[in-house]
């Protein structure tokens, strides 16, 4: 059961952010050329594979319960920010992510920069573009990936679910050549943080010293009360905002 839960929240997780970079890279590619592009895009990649080889070495040597209090720790962190942000999304009081749109300024902004040639590299501002996206989304998979696969001694299965993540989204993106507005990506947001945050709280807890009834079995019912308490957070907002 853990290992499904594993292997879903980072599949999830990963490809929400993978959508996301992909709006960028898309906009970059159409409207300045795809060569700064997709060297931007390597640059990147080339990038988070030296900080994924220097921290999963690293996160396999910590012990056991060390390493699952601040992976729980940081996984709440992250997963009640998630939670937050797609509670105000649900309830109205934050507007829904359309990538549609994100993909529109991100043309408008390409095309109004000027070109500014590099050493290997024609189009300077299509490059860092392309790179900073690939990058800052690429860390939070990174991240996750690391965390859930050091806290289940199987860093592999869960870079395995990353990667076939990032490969699903690039693969639908390479054939539609358009951002993924259809991707419901504000309820997989949603369940996202439910489960990051569910992990947290039940590995946090065991690092803390804690013993849950039924053990790993116990990861789902947390995860269930996430859901609720998240659901019934949403709920309220919405009758408040109608009223």
């Amino acid at each position: 059961m853990g290992t499904a839960f594993l292997l879903l929240s980072v599949f999830l997780a990963c490809a929400v952010e993978a959508v996301e970079a992909l709006t960028i890279v898309l906009a970059v590619g159409i409207t300045r050329g795809w060569r700064p592009a997709l060297q931007g895009v390597a640059a990147g990649l080339l990038l988070l594979a030296v900080v994924v080889a220097a921290l999963g070495p690293a996160l396999t040597v910590l012990p056991l319960k060390a390493l699952r209090l601040v992976v729980g720790g940081l996984l709440l962190t992250f997963g009640l920010q998630w939670i937050r942000k797609a509670i105000l999304r649900a309830s109205g009081y934050k507007d829904l992510r359309d990538e549609a749109a994100a993909y529109r300024r991100q043309i408008a902004a390409a095309e109004q920069a000027t070109a500014t040639k590099k050493p290997l590299v024609d189009d300077w501002y299509a490059f860092t573009l392309s790179f900073k996206g690939v990058t800052l989304e690429g860390l939070e998979v990174a991240f996750i990936a690391l965390t859930f696969g050091a806290n289940q001694h199987d860093i592999p299965l869960a870079a395995l679910a990353a990667v076939a993540a990032v490969l699903v989204v690039a693969a639908a993106g390479a054939v539609l050549k358009a951002p993924l507005a259809r991707v419901p990506e504000n309820t997989m947001k949603f369940a996202v943080g439910v489960m990051l945050t569910g992990f947290g709280i039940f590995w946090g807890a065991e690092g803390a010293g804690a013993d849950w009834p039924g053990g790993d079995a116990a990861l789902p019912v947390v995860v269930a009360y996430v859901l609720a308490v998240a659901t019934a957070a949403t709920w309220l907002l919405r009758r408040r905002r109608a009223a």
